[in-house]
Order: structure tokens, then C-alpha cells, then sequence
């Protein structure tokens, strides 16, 4: 099969180049991510006089709030917070899990402050045998996550979780690196 100029290849299908470079971009972005980290269980903070708790509801039966505080920088509007929720299970080690669901942004009526609540729908995994004597692995899995949102020290991000499951996140900067155009 003939393949025009500037169209690339992948298995045996033609793609225009310029699809195939996003492609590759989202490759490496994802190869350079940072690690999560566990969100610690319903931090304290000094009392700051906002009574903030106040403006959240409860946890309804069956989940838990957890609640983040981001500490202050100089440079809040550079960075960005990715929420991930998910769950440590037993795996086989040698196939790929993940975890279906959602997290779903609400507003506080009244406030105008916005909380998350996860709604997971249950684990998938790919299906490739695993070699005989292949012990299990803990591993965490999540679900799809939710964000960037804007780095925010003065309001905590609050996210609702079933019962087992656990929040992590990440920490986004943006590089000082200008792109533009010449005149």
C-alpha cells in the first residue's frame, strides 16, 4: 500500500502526520508526570476564622470527606491540583487494572464553593495469563482523574469517597518557558 507524503503508518492504517504528532506529545507528557500522593486523612488547620467545615455538607452513609489543604506559594496561579481516587486491591502483576466511575463536580448552594464525589463502577483488567508462579501484587487503581484545577490555598478541596477508597493528587507547574511567534 502507497503512502502519501506526510501520512504515517499504524497497523497497516494511514494517519495524516499531524495526527500522529499529538499522539506521540501525550506520550511523552505522561512519561514525565509526576507521582501522587496519598491525600493525608482530614488534615487540621490552624484556625484561620473562615469556619470553612461549616460550608460543606456531611458524608452520607457509606462515604467519607477528605479534605486537602494545599500549602500557600508565592506562585499559586503557576500551578494546578489533579484529584485521583481509587483503591489498593490484589493483582496478578502482569496485566493492566484500572478502575471505572467518575468524579463529579458540585457547588455548595449558598457558597458558591465547589466539593468533588466519586462514584466508582467497578475494576476492569486486560486478560493475558500470567506465568505459572506468579505471585500477587498490590497495586493502587483509580479511576479517570479530575482536573487541573487552580491551586487554591485559601479554600481546602473536598472530595467525597465511598468507604475503601482513598484520594490522591497531584501538583502541577507550569515551566517559565514563553512560546510565541517572531513578527
Amino acid at each position: 500500500m502507497d503512502k502519501p507524503p506526510g501520512a504515517a503508518t499504524l497497523s497497516g492504517m494511514r494517519y495524516p502526520a499531524l495526527l500522529a504528532l499529538p499522539l506521540a506529545a501525550l506520550v511523552l507528557i505522561g512519561a514525565d508526570a509526576p507521582k501522587s500522593e496519598p491525600a493525608k486523612e482530614s488534615p487540621k488547620r490552624a484556625s484561620d476564622g473562615s469556619h470553612w467545615e461549616k460550608a460543606y455538607p456531611p458524608a452520607k452513609p457509606g462515604m467519607r470527606r477528605v479534605v486537602i489543604h494545599l500549602e500557600a506559594r508565592p506562585d499559586e496561579e503557576d500551578w494546578k491540583v489533579e484529584i485521583i481516587v481509587g483503591k489498593v486491591i490484589e493483582t496478578d502483576g502482569v496485566n493492566r487494572v484500572g478502575m471505572g466511575g467518575e468524579i463529579r463536580e458540585e457547588t455548595v448552594q449558598g457558597w458558591g464553593y465547589t466539593y468533588l464525589i466519586a462514584e466508582p463502577r467497578g475494576v476492569f483488567s486486560t486478560r493475558m495469563a500470567p506465568p505459572p508462579g506468579q505471585k500477587p501484587v498490590k497495586a493502587f487503581v483509580s479511576m479517570p482523574p479530575k482536573g487541573p484545577f487552580r491551586h487554591n490555598s485559601k479554600l481546602p478541596v473536598v472530595v467525597y469517597v465511598p468507604e475503601g477508597h482513598e484520594v490522591r493528587y497531584r501538583l502541577w507547574q507550569a515551566t517559565t518557558t514563553e512560546v510565541g511567534q517572531d513578527g
